[in-house]
């Protein structure tokens, strides 16, 4: 069985999680892990996933009307090339739950979304109930359709591979979308699901003023991304890219530290399953405690300020 892994990239290198995405496709495979990179002037993305190890080849569809990456185009150009493989398989990101839902209804197949355990190649285990029940999954279609949650999995080494990088024909403009604008948020930080350290802050800030002045100085020193529960996010205290939990991001980073925040079941979803987890909360009840790996029992304009000083 040879699984199709379709990288998510900016043309120019490939986004982190596709890496976690081909960990999970090796675990699927009994045979090849091929990497379909579509893109327009994507040869370095190509080149970069042909790196990759486990990966035995790259299929590379170059054209310009893969320059947005809109979805429809995508997906088209997955179909063209599906019937050889048993697997597709997508990162759980944004733009791979836009595309593989797409790919799935034209293939008529029920898709398994973002997995986090391969038990075998046709059963896959992945959370429910913001995460407080895994359920296993087996799929009987021909063509399993898969979305890989990538905290679930360790990322792939991005060196080491020698994959044969073979050109494919691209399908033409499908005229279904076009690009009207995009606006993109830039920051000298790290991006939140790919940091290896977040520092987030809850709804006992108080207000935005407080959330910069109290977080963004322990953020600086540990060279981490921002984030925040929903009630900080919803009271205006961050913006709503920054928001953590089962209906923000999802982030698994080296050490994850929570001020002021309780641990609500939506919250705790987005970022359990960080390596070190710190809480600081004055309320010793709060349900933050019961997964962090170190908890101090603290007001948090007195202990984050100290924290950095000490730093």
């Amino acid at each position: 069985m040879t699984v199709l892994v379709i990288a998510e990239h900016d043309h120019a290198a490939l986004k982190p999680a596709t890496l976690n995405t081909v960990t999970a496709a090796v675990a699927c495979a009994s045979g090849d892990v091929h990497v379909l990179v579509a893109g327009a002037n994507a040869g370095d993305a190509a080149k970069a996933a042909a790196q990759i190890a486990g990966v035995a080849k790259v299929l590379h569809a170059d054209a310009p009307q893969f320059a947005d990456q809109l979805v429809e185009n995508v997906a088209a150009q997955v179909l063209a090339i599906a019937g050889g493989y048993s697997h597709l398989v997508f990162p759980a990101t944004a733009h791979g739950k836009n595309v593989a839902p797409r790919v799935a209804a034209r293939l008529d197949v029920a898709q398994v979304s973002e997995i986090t355990r391969v038990v075998a190649p046709d059963t896959f285990e992945r959370p429910i109930h913001a995460g407080n029940a895994i359920a296993t999954v087996q799929s009987m279609d021909g063509t399993k359709v898969i979305t890989v949650r990538a905290t679930g999995f360790d990322a792939a080494s991005a060196t080491g591979g020698s994959a044969k990088i073979e050109s494919v024909a691209a399908v033409s403009d499908t005229g279904m979308s076009t690009l009207v604008g995009r606006e993109v948020t830039k920051s000298d930080r790290p991006e939140l699901t790919a940091a290896k350290i977040v520092v987030s802050g809850g709804r006992a800030l108080g207000s935005s003023e407080k959330f910069a002045e109290v977080l963004t100085p322990l953020a600086d020193k540990l060279g981490a991304a921002l984030g925040a529960s929903r009630a900080a996010v919803d009271a205006g205290y961050a913006p709503n890219d920054w928001q953590v939990g089962q209906t923000g991001k999802i982030v698994a980073p080296a050490l994850y530290v929570a001020a002021g925040i309780s641990g609500a079941i939506q919250h705790l979803a987005g970022m359990k399953d960080s390596k070190v987890i710190v809480a600081i909360n004055k309320d010793p009840e709060a349900p933050i405690f019961s997964v962090a790996d170190y908890g101090l029992e603290a007001d948090l304009f007195t202990a984050v300020p100290e924290l950095v000083g000490a730093l």
